[in-house]
């Protein structure tokens, strides 16, 4: 089984905002797979898919992001997932807009809730897919940047984004990280 964790805030209030699209990942995995409504579990939103024939679950923790490990962890110990089955999908403001970064471990990256996670792990061996977000722009605050909406133009770039996450998510699931770094890492002109 693998498990895919979109990282993200609940609430209405995060919704749209540049943090939040590890959730938006998730809820493009759920439509394109058909996956049944999702049951509260974990301190998260669960569901159940297949993703390229092997059985999934994709989790949004509910905990907001930089309390994300415990529900991962959870998760993980519930269905015996190791870390190496698990793929976390966050943001990245150290990444341009438009571009992707897959890894199949490493550190945090100033990412709080891939560092929360790596903690409650207890491994930095964690597959990992950041989605570009940044630059943050000159005297912004990155907390403000980030917990901030996309622009129109952005959101257009954005779900393009996501749509690759997507693919490269069902490609890992199937073929492993070293297939989906070759083919997804960076922009696609």
């Amino acid at each position: 089984m693998k498990l895919v964790v979109g990282l993200g805030n609940p609430g209405q209030k995060y919704e749209g905002t540049r943090h939040n699209v590890g959730f938006d990942l998730i809820d493009r995995l759920v439509q394109e797979t058909g996956a049944l409504a999702p049951r509260s579990k974990f301190d998260g939103e669960v569901w159940e898919c297949l993703l390229e024939g092997e059985r999934s679950l994709l989790l949004k923790p509910l905990t907001f992001m930089n309390k994300s490990g415990g529900s991962v962890r959870k998760a993980a110990d519930f269905y015996q997932i190791p870390a190496n089955d698990v793929v976390i999908v966050c943001d990245d403001f150290n990444i341009p807009l438009g571009q992707l970064r897959l890894r199949t471990g490493g550190s945090d990256g100033g990412q709080n809730g891939l560092a929360d996670i790596i903690r409650s792990l207890g491994t930095q061996e964690v597959p990992r897919l950041r989605i570009g977000i940044g630059p943050v722009p000159e005297r912004w605050n990155p907390a403000d940047f980030v917990l901030g909406k996309f622009s129109p133009d952005e959101r257009v770039e954005v779900a393009l984004q996501v749509a690759r996450s997507a693919d490269a998510v069902r490609m890992w699931a199937k073929q492993g990280m070293l297939p989906a770094m070759n083919k997804f890492n960076g922009k696609v002109n």
